[in-house]
């Protein structure tokens, strides 16, 4: 039998086999990287708003949001692919909940109501009104910029959405349209121009009441111009009597 001293240090080699190992690093839980996308992503919206596109760096956004750059490109190929999902989730954010009815249940009237006044209280909201400056700020120097709002779908979803809805109306024949797409960019930018532009300082910002009848009116505006009218004939054509 080996001494006791022996069995000590064999009953110590052991226990330091068997114990436990300790994991250093390794990948994070899906729910911290969600969170370390969200901090990348809050800290570049806030930069981009403050300082512009062209004088925001990877360096400062990473420095913002507590991160090495080895870790944003790990989640960012370059800038324009970081401010395409800072936009992403910006338009996300501003649409309307999947609860909210639009377009059932209702007239025509009253379903282009609904969904003027989504647009044009989305449209003056500050995130919206900073993204706006920030595009027409920027995008001449930085053509990438109005690429990536050009390539967000949610403008071009809402103007099919619209624009279905015309179309339909237009085969009932309680509409005369030659294009429901035109009509229907046409209508979206009838909405919400005017309101936009004095919520960003270009005349007087308007209360939600005030929101509220512009949305209305324009709706009666539109549909009066695209109801179809009884065709006359030139008096000089008319059959005398």
């Amino acid at each position: 039998m080996p001494p006791a001293s022996k069995r000590a240090a064999v009953s110590l080699s052991h226990r330091k086999v068997s114990a436990p190992v300790r994991r250093r690093g390794g990948r994070p839980s899906q729910q911290e990287a969600a969170q370390l996308a969200d901090r990348i992503l809050d800290a570049a919206t806030e930069l981009f708003f403050a300082r512009g596109y062209g004088a925001t760096s990877i360096e400062a956004v990473a420095q913002r949001a507590r991160i090495s750059k080895r870790t944003f490109y790990h989640r960012f190929d370059d800038k324009a692919t970081l401010f395409g999902a800072v936009l992403h989730r910006i338009i996300e954010g501003l649409r309307p909940p999947r609860a909210v009815p639009m377009v059932t249940g209702a007239g025509l009237a009253e379903v282009l109501r609904r969904l003027a006044g989504l647009i044009v209280h989305a449209a003056v909201t500050p995130q919206a009104l900073a993204l706006h400056r920030l595009i027409v700020g920027e995008s001449a120097r930085f053509p990438k910029l109005a690429a990536a709002v050009t390539n967000e779908g949610a403008t071009r979803e809402a103007i099919a959405l619209i624009a279905n809805i015309l179309a339909r109306e237009a085969r009932a024949g309680t509409l005369a349209l030659e294009d429901p797409d035109v009509a229907a960019e046409q209508f979206l930018y009838l909405v919400m121009s005017a309101p936009q532009r004095r919520a960003l300082g270009l005349g007087k910002p308007m209360t939600d009441a005030e929101l509220d009848r512009w949305g209305s009116a324009a709706v009666d505006l539109f549909l009066n111009g695209c109801r179809p009218r009884a065709s006359k004939r030139p008096k000089s054509a008319e059959p005398k009597p």
